[in-house]
């Protein structure tokens, strides 16, 4: 990644804590809509960098692009206490580092987590959201799905290369994303995890597994219908992955019957999450966000 293409900004959240996020796009992206941009649950701001640099320098619209590094991920601090590693909680952490930035509203794009983050700013703050692409995520999360997810976290093995790193995602997320190539595997491996002491280290705070655990998965999980439906004025997009475990075809379908304007995306040969930066994703990302700025 060249020099340039962003610049770290680091800001304190209610709490103390020091958090960074990136800011994509200079004086000629001033004046479009921003993009903020917010990652699943041990992902970080790196995720969105390919699809960041088309939008932030799109020749017929730049706009700036934020991503965000929620508490304990990337290079944000990790924090002492477990149990704030809560949506509520990162929800006001990017309230906080808009306001530092200046921003007073967004078309704001949330992958798993991040869609949930969504709907809660939706409840709080629903003026910052101008308009809304949810990856993967939708107000009902399939049981299944987390128990995969979380059973992944804490059995995933520790790669001491960045070769070895793409093989493990390969080998346990292979089969959900065949639509996948070699460069697309390179980024999605290289984006979770950082150097340290001469090694591999996954790029967030091991504590995010402690919540994970306390979810008690033989009971129905909370569903976010009403905090959903507080984005029914609001230009929504929705992708799906044709093999997504967490986000239910059913759920997508009671998602449109509630918004019918929602736009709807499918992605084959992908599961959960789709990478937004792959096929026509991109294009569709940014003619949604041109239509809903009008």
């Amino acid at each position: 990644m060249a020099e340039g293409d962003f610049r770290d900004i680091f800001y304190s959240a209610q709490d103390g804590l020091t958090l960074h996020a990136r800011h994509y796009g200079g004086d000629e992206a001033r004046d479009g809509l921003p993009v903020i941009c917010l990652p699943g649950l041990t992902r970080n701001a790196r995720d969105f960098h390919e699809l960041a640099m088309l939008l932030s320098q799109d020749q017929r619209r730049p706009r700036p692009v934020i991503a965000f590094d929620y508490r304990g991920r990337g290079l944000s601090d990790h924090d002492p206490d477990w149990k704030r590693y809560d949506v509520a909680v990162e929800a006001a952490d990017i309230m906080a580092g808009l306001a530092v930035m200046g921003i007073e509203h967004g078309a704001f794009i949330g992958t798993s987590r991040g869609g949930l983050i969504i709907m809660v700013l939706a409840a709080m703050r629903p003026s910052l959201l101008k308009a809304v692409i949810l990856n993967d995520i939708g107000p009902v999360v399939e049981g299944a799905g987390l128990a995969h997810i979380r059973a992944y976290l804490q059995r995933a093995p520790k790669p001491k290369t960045l070769a070895e790193a793409v093989e493990i995602q390969k080998a346990a997320h292979g089969a959900d994303f065949s639509a996948l190539d070699a460069a697309d595997w390179q980024r999605f491996a290289a984006a979770l995890y950082r150097e340290k002491d001469g090694r591999l280290v996954a790029d967030f705070d091991p504590g995010l597994l402690k919540p994970l655990r306390a979810i008690d998965l033989d009971q129905p999980l909370p569903t976010l219908w009403p905090q959903f439906d507080g984005l029914g004025a609001i230009p929504l997009m929705a992708i799906r992955g044709a093999r997504s475990r967490l986000l239910s075809a059913q759920t997508l379908a009671e998602m449109a019957e509630r918004h019918p304007a929602m736009e709807q995306i499918t992605v084959d040969g992908q599961g959960h999450a789709p990478l937004l930066e792959t096929g026509e994703l991109p294009k569709r990302i940014a003619a949604f966000i041109a239509r809903a700025e009008r």
